[in-house]
């Protein structure tokens, strides 16, 4: 079971993780808290389910995981309209600190794959999907929904990535709750770095991805794509060099090429 006295204790957050919602259960962290009828609508709320039925990933791809052995967790902004002008810094913001608190407190060497994943020693670790509800031009509220290989010890199926766990790079079962209070803080406090200077989380990030400068493909919209990883712009999205010059991708799967 999750602890919440021993995560209440390593919380340092002044409004990330303050509104709190543990669930054995739930349909999807995400959905619900994307829901303004659901009642959820505090700024910082994080919701953690031990099992979520219709958990899922980037292009609805279905995200499994064993009850209470992971962590499964959405957090809901509301309030933060300069942060909603760049979603793709808090996805950056927040692969940066599920990699640094893994290093923080277990010592293993992370690093990041475009768009949103953290991997050890080549092998995923965790994910991130951003979902968003706009009213007309406006975002109104942006959910970030992230899953974490913790304690699980052994990972089943068909994987664009070969999956991991930390306890499996780690050698031993870790605290849930230390890691994720380490999580939230090193996010809210990356958050507000956003607001203030967005070049140093993208070098930062870039820092951490070595596949900067490989040969990679991405498949976009059903199309497969070749080129050099050239560089990240100031907005988080990837440069791919090809014979053709420089193109700009928003969004695809990115593998070796």
């Amino acid at each position: 079971m999750f602890d919440l006295d021993i995560f209440d204790i390593k919380l340092n957050t002044d409004y990330i993780g303050r509104n709190f919602i543990y669930a054995d259960e739930v349909s999807s962290t995400n959905t619900l808290l994307m829901d303004k009828k659901s009642g959820y609508n505090v700024n910082g709320t994080v919701m953690l389910a031990e099992k979520q039925t219709k958990g899922k990933g980037r292009k609805d791809r279905v995200w499994q995981s064993e009850p209470n052995s992971n962590l499964t967790f959405s957090i809901l902004l509301t309030k933060e309209e300069l942060l909603f002008k760049k979603p793709n810094l808090i996805n950056f913001a927040a692969a940066l600190s599920i990699a640094n608190s893994i290093e923080n407190l277990y010592q293993l060497k992370t690093e990041l794959k475009w768009p949103n994943d953290v991997l050890i020693d080549g092998k995923k670790i965790s994910g991130i999907l951003l979902e968003s509800a706009s009213q007309g031009s406006t975002i109104e509220r942006l959910v970030i929904g992230i899953g974490i290989n913790v304690n699980q010890n052994s990972l089943q199926g068909i994987f664009n990535y070969p999956p991991s766990s930390i306890r499996i790079e780690l050698g031993r079962i870790v605290e849930r709750e230390k890691l994720l209070a380490e999580f939230l803080n090193n996010f809210e406090a990356l958050l507000e770095k956003i607001k203030n200077d967005k070049g140093d989380i993208i070098e930062d990030w870039k820092a951490k991805c070595r596949m900067i400068g490989e040969k990679i493909s991405i498949i976009e919209n059903e199309k497969e794509k070749f080129g050099i990883f050239y560089d990240v712009d100031e907005e988080g999205f990837l440069i791919l060099k090809t014979k053709d010059g420089l193109e700009k991708i928003h969004f695809g799967d990115v593998g070796l090429g």
